[in-house]
């Protein structure tokens, strides 16, 4: 077992090579980045308050402190029931690794802290009215419903992707087994597109998936429907910024991390009595 975790790999948009370390926080102080390359070693707390832009990614920021795709390691915190974490960091994008959550999950699951695993099994609160939030034909909503669960959907022009749906029982599949292995995924003829524009810098066949409309470049996929299933990854991540997940359905149809922190702040702005204590 491992008192803190450390990881170094590359960043997706930053292509700069990172270090992480993870510790424990005390109770209360939540999940928070430090940029231990800075002068003062400034905080970033992982809330939707700190959130400053979501292109492609997951930005959190306080001052000129900033941190990107943070998406996937605080997935993997929230789902493991890490509530309270110190995350230092000497640059300013999180590793991408090899695309998913996975290796975080597997060595959050070999650190030496106790953790809460029924984080989505025992939601302390649950949501009374329904939320939605739509950008042309793209949504994402949160439902009131007898247990969490979450349901994405996408559609894709590339014939490898098309139409795909997943809904993720978090009572019937963990975490580790039917999320966190998903890689996140783009398209060969966006790529120079992207990087003129500074984006992807790190991106590579080893840690994303590609394709063209032709298929995959680099397959075998982990599973048949790999990209909606890190969508909701995604979903999962930007929604741990709230800082609890209340029992709801969450639903979400060809959405961005842009919609994703829209419904967060919906749901960080409802009023008490839009809850019940469970």
């Amino acid at each position: 077992m491992n008192k803190e975790i450390t990881i170094t790999g590359i960043g997706l948009h930053s292509g700069e090579k990172v270090k992480i370390q993870i510790f424990p926080a005390k109770p209360g102080e939540g999940r928070y980045f430090v940029r231990k390359d800075l002068p003062n070693s400034p905080q970033i707390p992982a809330i939707v308050d700190s959130v400053s832009q979501t292109i492609l990614s997951t930005e959190l920021a306080r001052g000129e402190a900033k941190v990107r795709t943070v998406e996937h390691l605080l997935a993997a915190l929230a789902a493991s029931g890490v509530e309270n974490a110190r995350i230092e960091i000497d640059g300013p994008e999180v590793p991408l690794l090899d695309g998913s959550a996975k290796i975080w999950t597997e060595s959050i699951a070999n650190w030496e802290i106790v953790t809460n695993t029924s984080v989505f099994l025992d939601p302390h609160v649950s949501l009374e009215i329904p939320i939605w939030i739509r950008d042309g034909d793209s949504f994402v909503a949160a439902i009131p419903a007898t247990a969490i669960r979450f349901t994405y959907g996408i559609d894709f022009e590339y014939s490898a992707i098309g139409n795909q749906w997943y809904s993720w029982n978090p009572a019937t599949e963990s975490f580790a087994l039917g999320v966190a292995p998903a890689r996140t995924f783009g398209f060969a003829d966006q790529i120079e597109k992207l990087q003129a524009s500074g984006l992807i810098k790190g991106g590579n066949l080893e840690n994303a998936l590609v394709c063209d409309h032709n298929g995959w470049l680099n397959p075998p996929l982990r599973f048949p429907n790999e990209p909606v299933r890190h969508k909701l990854l995604d979903l999962v991540g930007d929604l741990s910024l709230l800082g609890t997940f209340p029992k709801a359905h969450y639903l979400a149809y060809k959405a961005s991390h842009k919609l994703h922190i829209q419904l967060v702040n919906a749901l960080k702005n409802l009023n008490v009595q839009d809850y019940v204590n469970n």
